[in-house]
């Protein structure tokens, strides 16, 4: 008995992929006080019109207000779980929310066009990516010259990293920080292509 609940505490609280079977929990209220919708559109600087990709949505927590800001953009949402997408879908569907495709990753190519995005975000999803520098290589490939990546990471996530080392890890991908918002335990980092000369 003891075994079975530290497997799934083990599998709710540890490092790795988030399991879909617990992405209720990624809806309840107290995520505002970590960062609210409200607060990651102002700190996106988000217009009406942008083409907008969330990376890792779980189940569209974050999603839903980002897309009905968007009234004249578009949002896609990228993710390796399809049960994920899917939670999204329905989310967003049962809201009468449609200006969003849902878009399944290996993990390696996003299936994307180039230089398409205003924006690039994910929360607390950068430190469960295996494979960083792919991720960081499609994002800068997809994003317009003028578009922005936005990282935000919460307390309590056990695979959270720090500021300065996700100031190294994306600087070191054709990036240079735009603007920081928070403090250690919860922030936004925002990033724009460096100008090449």
């Amino acid at each position: 008995m003891i075994d079975s609940n530290n497997k799934v505490k083990n599998s709710f609280s540890g490092k790795g992929v988030f399991p879909p079977k617990y992405a209720f929990t990624l809806l309840l209220p107290l995520r505002n006080i970590f960062l609210s919708p409200k607060k990651l559109i102002r700190r996106l600087e988000l217009k009406e019109d942008f083409k907008v990709l969330e990376i890792g949505p779980g189940p569209g927590f974050f999603s839903t207000h980002i897309a009905k800001f968007l009234d004249q953009g578009h949002l896609v949402l990228l993710d390796i779980q399809e049960e994920m997408l899917e939670l999204s879908r329905k989310r967003l569907a049962r809201r009468n929310i449609f200006n969003v495709d849902y878009i399944l990753t290996n993990g390696i190519n996003f299936e994307i066009e180039n230089n398409i995005f205003d924006r690039v975000f994910m929360v607390t999803v950068i430190g469960e990516v295996e494979n960083k520098d792919n991720y960081l290589q499609e994002i800068f490939r997809t994003l317009k010259e003028e578009g922005v990546l936005s990282i935000s990471e919460l307390a309590g996530d056990p695979d959270k990293i720090s500021i300065d080392e996700l100031i190294h890890l994306v600087c070191s991908h054709g990036f240079e920080v735009l603007k920081v918002y928070g403090n250690n335990r919860n922030y936004t980092i925002n990033f724009k292509k460096k100008n090449v000369i």
